[in-house]
């Protein structure tokens, strides 16, 4: 398997492509597509790359795994396909969009919207065998990812990182919070949010506030 990545990031992540790990990675994937039912499509891994491109990049949200359920995963985390039930996380994203900014709750759970404003949707693990929650883990796609941030961190200046729950904010040893800002909260599922960790936290108008002081244009959530 060759990454479809769209042409900014390929100079920036060349260094992880021609490592071991990483054709262990596609080797493994490669098989798994060929051999299981896997999601997102496997034209999909990479889209969190094809629709934030790196110099358009100003915000970072961090996922953990794949939907594992047909027809939702679209490569981009808490993000579905257009038509899709949306999912208890993403309930709470857009309840908390809705109080936070005060705009109707979206039809559609595709954040592809997101995406194109410079919004990089990422997933700690870029694949997983249907119904199978977390079976991609630890063949390779953390140690991608974790250098996907960390060179985030290191090429770019002032992007707005959203670590939501445990494992996001452990993420935050990759970021220099000397050039960037790190926003934290609990986790939008419904364990974490009924727990009060999740509601209120008003993340996308801040997430605005910092983009316009940087003289940045703010997102359209």
């Amino acid at each position: 398997m060759t990454p479809n990545i769209h042409e900014s990031w390929k100079s920036q992540l060349q260094n992880e492509f021609d490592s071991p790990y990483f054709r262990d990675l596609m080797t493994f994937v490669t098989k798994q597509y060929a051999e299981t039912q896997c999601f997102p499509p496997e034209n999909l891994i990479f889209n969190a790359f094809e629709k934030c491109h790196f110099n358009d990049l100003k915000v970072v949200i961090i996922g953990q795994d794949p939907y594992h359920n047909y027809n939702q995963a679209n490569g981009l985390c808490f993000s579905v396909n257009d038509g899709v039930k949306h999912p208890p996380s993403l309930i709470n994203i857009f309840k908390e969009l809705e109080t936070d900014l005060n705009i109707s709750y979206p039809s559609s759970g595709n954040l592809e919207r997101w995406a194109e404003q410079g919004v990089f949707l990422l997933n700690a693990t870029l694949s997983v065998r249907a119904h199978e929650a977390g079976s991609h883990q630890k063949q390779g796609w953390e140690i991608f990812t974790d250098a996907v941030i960390k060179t985030i961190s290191d090429q770019k200046e002032n992007v707005v990182f959203l670590l939501w729950g445990g494992f996001a904010k452990k993420k935050a040893k990759l970021i220099d919070k000397k050039k960037h800002h790190i926003l934290e909260s609990g986790h939008p599922s419904p364990l974490s949010a009924n727990r009060g960790y999740w509601f209120g936290n008003r993340h996308f108008s801040k997430t605005n506030v910092l983009l316009e002081k940087l003289g940045l244009v703010d997102v359209e959530w």
